[in-house]
């Protein structure tokens, strides 16, 4: 595959680095793990920065801008490169020759949808878990930023090499199901005539009509008047496959398809569980003990010791041992949770899960599960994160937004699709890190304006695609021809445009999708400004209708920078819009 030119760059890098620990300037050893290249904060330094120097110079008993003299010695001879200064303490600027940013131009022109596309991921399967809303109702805005967060992290794991599973765990073995069965009872009653009031603790939604009324005319009145241990089992399990049904439709809106659906019960049902807990008892990893009582208060009235089965977590950092289970004998929600983690690390090399903000509290005791369900036997442990994520808040015209066709008490997600689109969606949820809080409103994500990520970013692809519809009218393509006549903004264009490879690998490496929407903002800008010139200055417009060779040139540019949105576009489930 061409090498990009970051790619290239650290090759260069490290064959000088390499060289100098042959001299004997660097221990053999030598690691190059955290050495960097990256553009200079001030781009009036250069072109590149590395901080090779000031890495290395620690454990090689050198001082930084020595080691850096000997590096920037080197450097400077290689071809395409102007220049090698230091800077401060002994970071390295280089400043490129024109022609190394042209040849990078050419490489997003010949690579296409596959610029930027990367083996870091070495083909380890990554899971991740991400939306696992309680199948008791449609997808509301509180399962929105989560899943568009898991999706586009999907995206831009495989889009650097790795293989993605996204699993969806149903939570269909708890109380809230069972709830779920009574109130679909209740519909199905309401569906053979009778009049019923929904009390306080049922889910109220009219969603369950239709289930109630499928129920009604399958089963006629078999179970109106039937106890509840005759129907539940049946209910439960009809409710919870058609809110599933109802739950892939809103995600499919959204553009989320799962390639898995793991479901709790059959977890538990399968002695999945019990293997789990077994497995680390075997292991010395769960033993049966007291918990302490409640710290820093009085215990209840009602509380007493019991002896529970007890996860040995605090030799992973927790701060107590956890129970696995209740003093009934059923599991706890971090038991099953346990055993559901040690059934995905069977089929993954990583484990990413996104989870509400309001789970924070339980991070640190799964993490520790983790690390001791994939450590044992002296392994190393399977890298797992868990990705937290705050709510959204609707606004529009200013104030909370509330509106609910058919939910009962909350905000579909598929009701502000309908409003505002796919695209609009997902890229606004990706305009903040995930663990800050976000405003999501209707007013701003319609404007046109650059203070509405979303536009701006589809504006500048659609500006180029305009662009080159006008010049095909005119009988101009694209051309490399003559792209030595691009001048010093151009190239400051396909600088931005070079960064997107390593923008992938550091946004895959850090599992932060987020930072795509961030670079393709910052790309839009470039264009925009570039385009702007345009409009005082005829002669730095795209097409100068005068000069074909010069348009061809820069046309050949704008594509380049066209396929770049599109492609990060692309890793994020966005389409990249050809007008507006």
């Amino acid at each position: 595959m061409t090498k990009t030119l970051y790619a290239a760059h650290t090759a260069l890098i490290e064959s000088v680095l390499t060289d100098l620990v042959a001299e004997g300037t660097l221990p053999a050893g030598t690691s190059f793990a955290n050495v960097t290249l990256e553009p200079p904060r001030d781009p009036s330094h250069g072109d590149l920065a590395t901080n090779a120097a000031m890495v290395l110079a620690k454990p090689a008993g050198l001082n930084p801008r020595a080691l850096a003299e000997a590096i920037t010695a080197k450097l400077a001879a290689q071809p395409g490169i102007v220049s090698a200064d230091i800077a401060g303490p002994g970071f390295i600027n280089l400043r490129l020759a024109p022609e190394a940013w042209l040849a990078e131009l050419r490489a997003i022109a010949s690579l296409g949808a596959d610029y930027g596309r990367s083996q870091m991921g070495g083909g380890a399967t990554v899971n991740i878990e991400y939306v696992s809303a309680n199948p008791t109702g449609p997808m509301h805005m509180g399962h929105c930023r989560g899943a568009v967060v898991g999706d586009a992290l999907a995206g831009l794991l495989e889009f650097a090499g790795h293989r993605v599973i996204k699993e969806y765990y149903v939570n269909d073995a708890g109380a809230q199901v069972d709830v779920l069965a009574r109130s679909v009872h209740l519909r199905y009653r309401e569906a053979l005539g009778e009049t019923v009031t929904i009390p306080e603790g049922l889910y109220p939604g009219e969603y369950l009509k239709p289930v109630g009324e499928a129920l009604a005319a399958e089963f006629g009145d078999q179970y109106a008047a039937a106890p509840e241990d005759e129907w539940l089992i049946l209910f439960r399990t009809r409710a919870v496959a058609a809110m599933m049904d109802m739950i892939r439709e809103d995600l499919a809106t959204l553009g989320i398809r799962h390639d898995l659906f793991s479901s709790e019960a059959e977890l538990q049902a399968s002695g999945k569980v019990d293997a789990a807990e077994q497995w680390l008892r075997d292991h010395d990893l769960v033993y049966d003990g007291v918990l302490e009582a409640p710290k820093g208060k009085a215990p209840p009235e009602d509380w007493e010791p019991v002896q529970l089965p007890l996860f040995r977590s605090t030799r992973f950092g927790d701060d107590q041992d956890r129970p696995i289970k209740k003093s009934n004998g059923s599991w706890t929600y971090f038991g099953a949770d346990l055993a559901y983690h040690f059934q995905k690390a069977q089929t993954a090399d990583a484990l990413v899960d996104i989870w509400g903000a309001d789970h924070a509290g339980t991070v640190k005791r799964i993490k520790a599960a983790v690390a001791a369900l994939t450590s044992a036997d002296g392994a190393a442990p399977k890298p797992f994160e868990v990705k937290l994520v705050q709510m959204v808040q609707l606004m529009k015209g200013g104030q909370p937004f509330k509106m609910s066709k058919r939910a009962g008490n909350f905000v579909t997600l598929a009701d502000v699709v309908e409003m505002v689109g796919k695209d609009v969606v997902r890229f606004t949820m990706l305009t903040r890190k995930p663990d800050a809080q976000m405003d999501f409103d209707f007013d701003k994500v319609v404007e046109a304006s650059k203070d509405n990520p979303v536009f701006y970013v589809q504006y500048a692809h659609a500006r180029i695609r305009s662009s080159l519809r006008k010049a095909a009218d005119m009988g101009i393509t694209p051309s490399d021809a003559a792209l030595d006549r691009l001048g010093a903004e151009e190239l400051a264009l396909i600088a931005r445009a070079a960064q997107f490879p390593r923008e992938i690998e550091a946004a895959a490496r850090a599992r932060e999708p987020h930072r795509i929407a961030f670079y393709l903002y910052d790309l839009a800008g470039d264009l925009h400004s570039y385009w702007n010139l345009g409009n005082d200055r005829p002669e730095k417009r795209f097409i100068v209708e005068q000069d074909a060779e010069l348009t061809a040139a820069r046309l050949f540019l704008a594509a380049a920078i066209g396929q770049v949105i599109r492609g990060g576009l692309g890793v994020l489930g966005v389409e990249a819009v050809e007008s507006m």
